[in-house]
């Protein structure tokens, strides 16, 4: 065969026959690469090392310790290993797809009873049998006519029907084996199920799917499984797993008063009074910082007439998300067709397009806490995470092609200051650049592709390029947040948008006295309040900066005596601004202490008869078992300061 020729990471180049698989490859560099070889990357692409090479390529060879690639395979197997079980124990249930997730994956499938905490156990251990096995991996391409032949065959019908989905267009139909069993996948794989750690994974939970997400369609079994490279990776997993369901917002709410859902309004928030206070504190803190940065104040409404949505494109791609109503006009003898907004960004641009406006006017920051409904699937509903009515602390920044880096380096510049107000001190960017389809000049994109990379040097030089990921309308930021125990969260946006301006035919005067389209730029920070709200509730395990505390003091009576100081110590504080409130039941002071703490309250000030005769109170700090006693004069000069917002400190 023709010679064809590999170029390494290192620059160094080779000569193979083509047609060379890249398990060949490594064991032409050494026999030690040979055995810790697990997969190759061709040209970009994740390779299996039995796939052939045909053509010049530039190519890296995988061990175990390339995580990113490594954790792909041993994951995917681990489906493959677990349906293959599920059918040595079960002979009569059909498989279907299992993909891999985040830290796992999940297979599909067809039983008539329903799995079991112990089937579940029983299928674990069965998939160590098969992992110990050391059983070869191989993999065969197969015509369309002969895979959908094998399948009917063997009656798995869901197959059949995977396969006649797949594109006729000149791709491979790739065949598995993991031993004796066989299934239809595009790998790559593993080159033997030994290679996969039969300490590293465990089986999760059970839950119902419809096939391929249809809900006319059956209703098939999904089991989740999580995998990792080791035991220890797996059980830090678990425990943050542990962790993480120990700080779920929703538990949390449920203890601290905070809000509550129910069927009459799915999707849709009902604060108390606890709640809300969170709200409003986050609130009037996001007012004053975008006041101080420049930004101008604005509410729209949120219901508008389609033509509006129709004008902005949205009408035509975000309609089945939308809350449509439809009202009488009897004036007009006609019904008009309303939308709920589910963004606030045409709204703004009517704001924009009212009067004339001058170069002299730009930038223009227009913000709006901005109340928006979109329709979520029920299923995908949860908590305060997602929801179907929220408020985004959105804005829009109307400026000239030249001005976008610097609103682009404020605006980054804020938003590390709000995160690291709210206790977000870590926190990752992705610049994502132009897609294949767009719209705007190259011009146009080189202009704001280079103003926000530069915007983001000005503050950091660790950021990620994802390219032909931006809107087709212009490149846009992500902003992911770290939180306490590991977990990111994307938040903060930034976009540079070319379309809407033109669209909905916004202007200014420039200079030259022409008229030109000025750039918009989309911009979050929370992303929204509802959502922040719960990422900090799990961030801080519910127990709150001081600042944000919906209840920030409760005053408990030790004695009855004691009463009537518990009410004065109390109004000293609310006239300090701290919000506090009196215990004062008949019940032991230890009771108070262990209710009030599993409400999450900062502090409690116990009082009884030495502090009524003292002038004092006894001071027990959440998660401190030590109290210690100071005049009321010192504990509401030391709380004022506490309960100060972070701008105002």
């Amino acid at each position: 065969m023709a010679p064809i020729s590999l170029t390494f990471p290192d620059g160094n180049k080779r000569e193979f026959e083509a047609g060379v698989t890249a398990a060949e490859v490594a064991s032409d560099i050494s026999t030690s690469l040979a055995k810790k070889a697990i997969s190759a990357t061709v040209n970009g692409a994740h390779w299996d090392l039995q796939w052939p090479i045909d053509a010049d390529a530039d190519i890296a060879i995988h061990t175990m310790q390339d995580d990113e690639q490594a954790l792909e395979l041993i994951r995917h197997d681990l489906a493959h290993i677990m349906a293959r079980a599920v059918q040595e124990l079960w002979p009569d249930v059909k498989v279907t797809i299992g993909p891999v997730i985040a830290n796992g994956w999940y297979y599909d499938f067809d039983r008539a009873e329903p799995f079991t905490p112990e089937d579940l156990g029983a299928i674990e251990a069965k998939m160590k049998d098969i992992i110990n096995a050391r059983d070869a991996v191989r993999t065969e391409v197969w015509s369309r006519a002969d895979a959908i032949a094998h399948y009917e065959k063997t009656g798995e019908n869901y197959k059949v029907e995977l396969v006649n989905a797949i594109p006729d267009d000149g791709q491979p139909i790739r065949m598995y084996w993991h031993g004796d069993w066989q299934d239809l996948c595009r790998g790559p794989h593993l080159q033997h199920t030994g290679q996969v750690p039969a300490d590293g994974f465990k089986l999760m939970s059970v839950a119902g799917a419809y096939w391929r997400g249809d809900s006319n369609r059956e209703m098939l079994q999904r089991i989740y499984g999580v995998g990792f490279k080791n035991r220890n990776d797996l059980k830090a997993h678990l425990t943050m797993l542990e962790e993480a369901a120990k700080r779920d917002h929703r538990k949390l709410g449920r203890e601290m008063e905070l809000f509550h859902f129910q069927e009459e309004a799915p999707g849709m928030v009902f604060w108390h009074p606890n709640g809300w206070t969170i709200y409003r504190a986050l609130e009037d803190y996001m007012r004053r910082k975008l006041t101080a940065a420049g930004y101008k104040e604005i509410k729209t409404p949120q219901v508008v007439d389609r033509k509006l949505w129709e004008a902005s494109g949205h009408w035509d791609k975000y309609r089945e998300n939308m809350f449509i109503t439809e009202v009488d006009e009897e004036h007009a003898n006609e019904k008009r067709v309303n939308a709920l907004k589910p963004m606030n960004c045409p709204c703004h641009v009517q704001v924009f397009n009212q009067g004339l406006k001058s170069y002299r006017d730009l930038p223009l920051r227009l913000a709006e806490f901005g109340s928006c409904h979109r329709y979520e699937a029920h299923g995908a509903l949860h908590g305060l995470m997602r929801v179907r009515g929220f408020t985004q602390d959105d804005a829009h920044i109307f400026c000239t092609e030249d001005q976008i880096a610097d609103e682009c380096a404020r605006f980054i510049a804020l938003l590390s200051d709000i995160y690291r107000d709210t206790g977000f001190t870590k926190f990752d960017i992705k610049l994502s650049t132009r897609p294949d389809v767009r719209i705007g000049s190259d011009e146009q994109w080189d202009k704001a592709e280079t103003a926000l990379e530069q915007a983001i040097l000005t503050v950091r030089n660790d950021f990620e390029i994802d390219p032909g990921e931006g809107a087709f309308y212009g490149p846009k930021l992500d902003f992911k947040l770290t939180d306490a125990i590991g977990r990111e969260w994307q938040c903060g946006t930034f976009q540079a948008d070319f379309q809407l301006p033109e669209r909905l035919d916004a202007s200014y005067i420039a200079a030259d006295g022409d008229k030109h389209r000025p750039v918009m730029l989309h911009r979050a920070i929370l992303g929204s309040f509802e959502r922040f709200i719960g990422i900090l509730i799990e961030n801080y395990a519910g127990k709150l900066p001081f600042w944000l505390a919906p209840r920030q003091v409760v005053v408990a009576s030790i004695v009855s005596d004691a009463d009537d100081y518990v009410a004065e110590v109390v109004e000293t504080l609310i006239a300090a601004g701290i919000r506090a409130e009196a215990d004062t039941r008949n019940e032991k002071i230890n009771y108070k202490v262990r209710e009030h703490s599993l409400g999450k309250v900062p502090v409690i000030l116990a009082v009884g008869g030495r502090e009524v005769e003292d002038k004092t109170v006894s001071v027990r700090r959440l998660g401190e078992k030590q109290t210690s006693v100071v005049t009321l004069d010192e504990i509401v000069e030391t709380l004022k300061q506490e309960a100060l917002a972070p701008d105002l400190k």
